[in-house]
């Protein structure tokens, strides 16, 4: 199979009859999802674990299968082993990369710098770490079973010669206006995926774009808008429609799938917010009720923000004195809020998990 040739974008031919109702419908939806964004005070926090979901389905599309569980436990102290453990630390670095996008664009453009930066922070110590983290690939790669060489791949990116120039143009046109922002970062995300620039990590990189592009269009007030569960529970569509742009220049259905994907879970996101802002204010009176006590905002948000943690690491993140802060976790416990993971003993801590919002996050 030879290489593949990226066309510049935007490409020619493009439906825009068949697009302009299901742009409008994605544009609705995800300015629906922004508007409950920005009447959240701390939407970085009481959302936090959300990041976490993200990172952990957009790891599962590449083969991981840990969960928004198996991380929090990990990072509370309760540590898994063997591939557990490596694959929990590709999520970590994954939410770590898409938190240090957003302090990048604070005052730089997206741009290809910007992209490498993301993608060292994402190989760090994990597999595939040996594979150049940060630089672009210098070799021919290709996409197929593990048995699969370059005769043999379902697909082929752009060779190493030519590489250079084609993520050039794309850096242009990422910096360059569109008619629509939406329709621009699905045609961004899928040439990346296309040029395929890294040895490996280029799907989690593209995903990290999407939330990254959308919010450097002001077309997101934050950078929290996450397409990894819908990619991964239409996996084969998604791969499929990416292969369509390759094998028969078919831009018009990939965008109509990306727009399909942005309004489902723009939809799915809304739902998952409201739960989370109904739950702290239940929690908020629930709490009040059976501990009367005046820390009550950094006990909320200090479980929302981390609902597995070490009774330690709560009494630092929340200020409140030993007696009183272990005082406030018996009630929770005893009243169901929280479930103990791990007892204390000796001068090992007791782990607590908050099952409630975790059910949320997760789906179940």
């Amino acid at each position: 199979m030879d290489p593949y040739l990226p066309t510049p974008l935007p490409p020619t031919g493009l439906d825009y009859h068949r697009l302009l109702k299901p742009i409008g419908t994605a544009n609705s939806e995800l300015a629906r999802y922004d508007g409950l964004l920005q009447g959240i005070v701390n939407p970085s926090l009481l959302l936090s674990p959300l990041l976490t979901q993200e990172a952990v389905l957009s790891s599962k599309i590449e083969g991981t299968q840990v969960t928004v569980e198996d991380v929090l436990e990990q990072e509370a102290g309760l540590p898994l082993e063997g591939q557990k453990f490596d694959e929990v630390q590709e999520v970590l670095n994954y939410r770590t990369a898409l938190l240090a996008g957003q302090e990048y664009l604070a005052n730089r453009p997206l741009n290809l710098a910007c992209i490498r930066q993301l993608h060292q922070i994402l190989m760090k110590d994990v597999r595939g770490g040996d594979k150049s983290p940060g630089e672009f690939r210098r070799v021919q790669n290709w996409i197929g079973p593990e048995w699969s060489d370059l005769t043999t791949a379902v697909f082929v990116p752009p060779s190493p010669l030519r590489m250079l120039d084609d993520l050039q143009m794309l850096e242009h046109y990422i910096a360059s206006e569109e008619i629509d922002p939406i329709l621009q970062t699905a045609l961004v995300h899928a040439q990346f995926e296309l040029i395929h620039p890294f040895n490996d990590g280029n799907g989690r990189i593209g995903r990290i774009l999407i939330p990254l592009y959308l919010y450097k269009k002001n077309v997101l007030s934050q950078p929290m808008f996450y397409l990894s569960s819908y990619l991964e529970t239409n996996r084969t569509e998604y791969y499929a429609r990416l292969r369509g742009i390759s094998q028969a220049g078919d831009w018009t259905g990939w965008i109509e799938f990306f727009l399909q994907a942005v309004t489902v879970q723009a939809g799915e996101n809304n739902v998952k917010v409201k739960q989370i802002l109904s739950l702290y204010e239940e929690m908020t009176k629930r709490i009040v009720d059976l501990t009367r006590t005046t820390f009550i905002i950094q006990t909320l948000d200090a479980i929302f923000d981390r609902p597995v943690f070490q009774s330690t690491d709560f009494i630092s993140k929340t200020g409140i004195n030993k007696a009183t802060a272990m005082g406030i976790l018996q009630k929770l416990k005893e009243h169901g809020i929280m479930k103990e993971l791990r007892p204390g003993k000796g001068r090992q801590s007791q782990i607590l998990g908050f099952e409630r919002l975790l059910m949320i996050v997760e789906g179940r």
